[in-house]
């Protein structure tokens, strides 16, 4: 009986081990770069890495300065673009990023990504502070609806995400979740395809449908013009073009206008070309050409 359980042991062993090295040859999961959290609370990667997309399409890079993307030549006029898992794009190669593809378009600047998933709208503010010392004549920060709404600790208390706390008129950073955790679970690569493969809500996943746009409440307005007219408050915000999504909310963004706010309106209602992927929100090359040249032609006409 021993001997049986022994073998059955040293056979689940083995199995692993082939799983491991298969699952890590093919790259059957993405590389997952390393987070940290700096002295001025704001959660970025641990420098000079690299890794791979899903199935080994293509190869992510993390720059010295702890940021998605490669860095610009030169950080004369330099512009930064601010965002969330858009922005931070490691679905696509480095050349369909924002940086490069208005680097093209506008070859007098320079363009410095600063983004990661989870960025919320005041966040984009806090990163654009810390990034001043590098002199940017410009901040876009790419932003949707939500990213108001997760920046107020009014409206959703969210632990993981850079908050405002209205009521105290103070800035809450983001903690992050059970990082030793997610280290042991996105470096055990066989693991972390069964967790992508088998996930445990169990829920029927339905195939994403087409969205109609449609005219939408302003939800929690009180709270926004509370966030709003902090930022205003705090921050600098001459230089600062916030830069919506497709889609965003009309009302919302008149609100970000009247109170003082430059702003760039994505337009994607007559492409017959979807700018997403089929099984993802995200936006595929295509679609970052397409917000590339939209964003250029805004800043070349305010020039």
């Amino acid at each position: 009986m021993f001997k049986f359980i022994r073998n059955i042991i040293l056979f689940i062993i083995a199995a692993m081990i082939a799983g491991e090295v298969v699952v890590r040859i093919t790259h059957a999961v993405s590389d997952v770069p390393q987070r940290i959290i700096d002295s001025d609370g704001i959660q970025k990667y641990y420098p000079n890495q690299t890794g791979y997309s899903l199935n080994g399409k293509h190869t992510w890079l993390i720059n010295k300065l702890g940021w998605p993307g490669e860095l610009p030549n030169s950080f004369d006029n330099l512009v930064l673009v601010i965002g969330d898992s858009f922005i931070e794009n490691f679905m696509n190669p480095n050349d369909c990023h924002q940086a490069p593809l208005l680097k093209e378009r506008i070859n007098e600047l320079n363009f410095l990504e600063t983004a990661r998933s989870g960025v919320s709208f005041i966040e984009a503010f806090e990163i654009a502070k810390q990034m001043d010392t590098l002199n940017p004549v410009k901040s876009l920060i790419y932003i949707n609806d939500s990213d108001f709404y997760e920046s107020v600790k009014e409206i959703s208390e969210k632990q993981d995400i850079t908050q405002l706390d209205i009521s105290e008129g103070k800035v809450i950073h983001g903690k992050m979740k059970a990082p030793g955790l997610k280290k042991v679970l996105y470096n055990w690569k066989l693991m972390y395809y069964f967790y992508n493969r088998f996930p445990l809500n169990f829920e029927n996943k339905k195939p994403t449908k087409k969205y109609t746009p449609k005219e939408r409440a302003l939800k929690h307005s009180q709270e926004v013009d509370g966030l709003l007219s902090f930022i205003k408050t705090k921050y600098n915000i001459i230089d600062k073009i916030l830069v919506f999504h497709p889609y965003s909310n009309k009302k919302l963004i008149t609100k970000c206008i009247d109170a003082g706010f430059e702003v760039i309106s994505l337009d994607s209602s007559t492409d017959s070309n979807s700018w997403t992927f089929d099984f993802d929100h995200h936006w595929t090359c295509y679609g970052h050409e397409q917000v590339a040249s939209q964003v250029a032609r805004s800043l070349k006409s305010a020039n």
